[in-house]
């Protein structure tokens, strides 16, 4: 049946996208507060108001319900014959995920949804190259349009409360100022492609631990300032065309049926038109749900027509619980959605394109960034590959694949380089890898999960290693000129609805680092994690310590590229590692993961915050990371000596030094501090930052843009953002920890 849904212009849609790219990839300001300008969405069209009102004055009640409700596992109902076809999603925080039944999670086994496995949200977050969310959001929508998909399930954004967390490697940071800086080019570049981004899990959903049901309390000023901004930044900045529901309360509300966050902050504050849609079986109610913001249901539990907002709202309707007239307004909804995504299935959408070269560039280009240098204390790295005939490679990580594991979504994918693999594509061939396995990945399975377990299943890690193994990766480590050991996690063991019980290393992989060590010195430890572990004792037995992320289909060769110099490293934490958990704060307060009911003590004093306000030493600061070269700022300046007034702009530039012999980028960071406060404040926070390329024994002046409202704290009195006046410090540096320059200025 010929689509009757009308299209946008293909043109308009192609020169936005046009000069989005152009100014992207030209701009020296790709980095700093100034992106706001450059990484700006389409909102969505109110150009086809009139034909969709003619549109909904034809359907039924029960075609109005099918599309707000799954009619399979990740689409709504069609209405062909008026031509409305199905609002198709698909999962998306790795990549596309492969196709499964319409009323199952089983697969179906195609050999045509094979895509690109790209690095999980911790490592894009490592690289603080907002011009690379822009490139992970473009490759993954061109790839979500090749599937034919309407909807990409993805950026998850969510702070990162706890290291414990299950999600911590897909989440993005804990600094809200970064999480937007990544988020919003993220979404513009998915919808440049056609394709809705579903920005999730909307909102306070920060622990996986009884997410079914706790009840979140935060207060205001924490909420406003901590855990909404990138939320906000996504709606009035890239124009999110959906946002997923979470399974939580909030103040003792489902928040897929809170009227606060739904109706009075997200569409009556922040003005978002697009569509409110449930995390899967998130929906507990139907009338309400409605009436407090939730447009569409997905889940799995039970008929797709018993959903809430199948059978039931039509009974509601016809009961007088709920107007028709509202309902319609959910539909008009949905309508423009697919209106703004070029009419869906419309001649002039584009095509998009799957698994090509271009796009596992795209994935190495993200890993090569996102790779952090911990300690490089013996200069061990880079590798001198002419003076090694032998390495000895050890680890289970060596070999373990990521883009598939865990409970939660992966890729099926037909590339994903492992380290091992990188290196023998990088080593010379006259350097010998012998390989040793080293440890066993051993669980015991309980029926159920619940805190502490660490996956579906509930297995429980056994720390014990094989004896032989054991001797075989000591023997390797023993005749080899160099080791490395690859450690961490993997996502089996990280992993959606379930929260790790502790920051232990699993497997005995610390009592195998520690005897590796003192077979050969000359021992690099890489950690693949996606959450912060206690590696306090491998820290200070170690000369050189690397940490690396799931980091995608081309994760191994980006890695082994970094290891022997061909990369220089250039990532940074984007969380902070503790020493002890009980120095994190929501484990400081006790707050974490409590039962039916989490209260966040710690307030607006969230990861780098906490740690820096209580003068508590990190084991890893936030925003660290070295090179192999070294770095000088010197000569920070601002443009003016007068006081600002609130509505203007401080342009902060700071000159950087690469001291070394080699290339490198480095992130200048730019914190605030305001000493004489007459409200709470952290000790510092993150207002502004900057990726650049120095050239060895060159330098650069970097320019970082910092709008004074930046500057302003949520008045929980007046409900506003204030921007208090007085002298405010402005710290730069390379970490939260590492502040090299300093220069203060007055606001009016």
């Amino acid at each position: 049946m010929k689509n009757r849904i009308l299209s946008f212009s293909a043109a308009v849609i192609l020169i936005a996208f046009t000069a989005c790219k152009e100014e992207t990839n030209t701009s020296e300001n790709a980095n700093n507060s100034e992106e706001k300008s450059i990484y700006k969405g389409n909102p969505v069209t109110h150009e086809y108001d009139t034909k969709i009102d003619s549109l909904i004055a034809e359907m039924t009640l029960e075609e109005k319900t099918g599309l707000l409700h799954g009619n399979t596992m990740f689409a709504t109902a069609a209405v062909e014959r008026l031509g409305i076809p199905e609002l198709k999603m698909t999962d998306g925080p790795l990549g596309v995920r492969e196709e499964i039944s319409k009323d199952s999670w089983a697969p179906v086994g195609g050999d045509d949804d094979y895509a690109t496995y790209y690095p999980a949200g911790g490592g894009l977050s490592a690289t603080w190259n907002p011009e690379l969310a822009y490139t992970f959001g473009n490759s993954v929508g061109e790839e979500s349009r090749a599937r034919d998909k309407d909807v990409l399930l993805s950026p998850a954004i969510n702070i990162i409360r706890t290291p414990l967390g299950g999600r911590t490697y897909e989440y993005f940071t804990e600094d809200p100022f970064l999480n937007k800086k990544l988020a919003v080019p993220f979404v513009v570049g998915v919808q440049d492609n056609n394709v809705a981004a579903c920005v999730k899990h909307y909102a306070a959903n920060n622990q996986e631990t009884h997410r079914d049901y706790v009840n979140v309390k935060i207060d205001e000023r924490a909420l406003r300032e901590i855990y909404l901004p990138a939320f906000r930044a996504t709606v009035e900045e890239a124009h999110a065309y959906s946002m997923m529901g979470a399974y939580n309360k909030f103040r003792g509300e489902f928040l897929c049926e809170n009227n606060y966050m739904l109706n009075e902050v997200l569409k009556g504050e922040w003005g978002f038109e697009g569509v409110v849609i449930s995390d899967w079986a998130a929906v507990h109610s139907t009338v309400e749900s409605l009436k407090s913001g939730l447009d569409i249901e997905m889940g799995t539990p039970k008929p797709f027509d018993e959903f809430f907002l199948a059978q039931p709202l039509i009974d509601s309707v016809k009961a007088g619980k709920i107007s028709e007239a509202e309902v319609d307004e959910h539909v008009k909804r949905v309508l423009r959605v697919m209106y703004s995504l070029n009419g869906v299935t419309g001649e002039d959408r584009k095509e998009g394109s799957l698994a090509t070269e271009a796009h596992y560039k795209d994935a190495y280009n993200i890993a090569a960034e996102s790779v952090v240098l911990l300690k490089n204390a013996k200069n061990i790295l880079p590798l001198k590959t002419d003076s090694i005939k032998t390495i000895a490679v050890i680890g289970a990580n060596a070999t373990k694949k990521n883009a598939l594991g865990g409970f939660g979504a992966g890729v099926k994918t037909k590339r994903e380089v492992t380290p091992l693999e990188g290196l023998k594509n990088r080593l010379p061939e006259s350097v010998e890898i012998n390989y040793a396995q080293g440890y066993q990945e051993r669980y015991s399975k309980s029926e159920k999960a619940k805190f502490g377990d660490v996956t579906l299943e509930g297995p429980v890690t056994v720390n014990e290693l094989d004896p032989q193994m054991l001797k075989e990766a000591v023997d390797a480590a023993k005749n080899a000129d160099a080791a490395i050991i690859f450690a961490g996690s993997n996502r089996d063991y990280e992993t959606e609805a379930s929260d790790r019980a502790s920051l232990d290393l699993p497997f005995g992989q610390e009592d195998l680092i520690e005897k590796v060590l003192e077979a050969n010195p000359n021992t690099i430890v890489v950690m693949i994690a996606g959450a912060p572990f206690d590696i306090q004792n491998i820290n200070e037995k170690t000369s050189t310590l690397v940490w690396s992320w799931f980091n995608g289909s081309e994760g191994g060769n980006a890695l082994a590229d970094v290891l022997i110099g061909d990369v220089n490293p250039s990532g940074k934490l984007p969380w902070t590692m503790p020493k002890d958990l009980k120095d994190s704060p929501a484990h400081a307060t006790n707050s974490f993961p409590g039962d039916s009911t989490v209260t966040y003590d710690e307030g607006i004093l969230v990861g780098y915050r906490w740690f820096d306000t209580k003068n508590i030493e990190p084991l890893y600061p936030f925003g660290y990371g070295l090179s192999y070269t070294k770095f000088n700022f010197s000569n920070p300046k601002v443009n003016k000596q007068e006081a600002y007034s609130s509505n203007e702009t401080i342009s902060v530039s700071v000159d950087v030094e690469n001291t070394g012999k080699v290339a490198g980028k480095e992130v200048v960071q730019l914190y605030v501090s305001k000493a004489d406060s007459e409200v709470q404040r952290a000790a510092k926070e993150l207002k502004g930052f900057k990726k650049t390329m120095v050239p060895a024994g060159g330098s650069k002046t970097v320019t970082i843009e910092l709008p004074v409202k930046e500057l302003s704290y949520y008045n929980v009195d007046n409900k506003s953002w204030t921007v208090e006046p007085g002298t405010y410090t402005l710290k730069l540096g390379n970490s939260s920890r590492d502040i090299i320059n300093e220069v203060t200025v007055n606001v009016e």
